[in-house]
């Protein structure tokens, strides 16, 4: 659709110009994720986390993923945006919001649209640690696995 938008940046992310890019006369929703640097994984004290991707191809698969969502649900416009290099604790690392005439659409695209991210789109993440060591993470491949929720 013509208010979709497909990036990677290196700038931290400015995710209220893209919420207004996505008001619409038509839209009931605008549902958004915010993925963002936290500051410890499994005990260990994170201090940043950087990113890499295969630019040309993260675009595509993320172009991909947008037209699997639109065979899906009724959307009227889709924001997918990821950091790249270095992001600090509490900044934001990939932003993803979408417009539609009601919320369920909305809600149910964007869990699958950031669960397909993770799994699809060629961004890798490694974790900096305050002693200064680092880890490379693999990509959530169970991200769309869905698992039932907890009785």
């Amino acid at each position: 659709a013509d208010c979709d938008h497909f990036q990677l940046q290196h700038e931290v992310l400015d995710e209220g110009k893209w919420l207004n890019h996505l008001r619409n006369t038509k839209a009931g929703a605008i549902s958004s994720f915010i993925g963002t640097t936290r500051d410890s994984f499994q005990g260990r004290e994170v201090v940043k986390l950087a990113y890499e991707a295969y630019d040309s191809m993260a675009i595509k698969q993320m172009r991909a993923v947008a037209t699997e969502m639109r065979q899906q649900w009724d959307l009227l416009g889709i924001v997918m945006i990821h950091r790249l290099g270095e992001v600090p604790v509490t900044e934001s690392s990939v932003f993803i919001a979408i417009s539609s005439s009601h919320r369920r659409d909305g809600l149910e695209a964007l869990t699958y649209a950031i669960d397909t991210l993770k799994a699809k789109v060629p961004v890798w993440k490694k974790e900096i640690y305050i002693d200064g060591e680092a880890e490379w993470k693999e990509n959530c491949n169970s991200c769309t696995k869905r698992s039932s929720p907890a009785s």
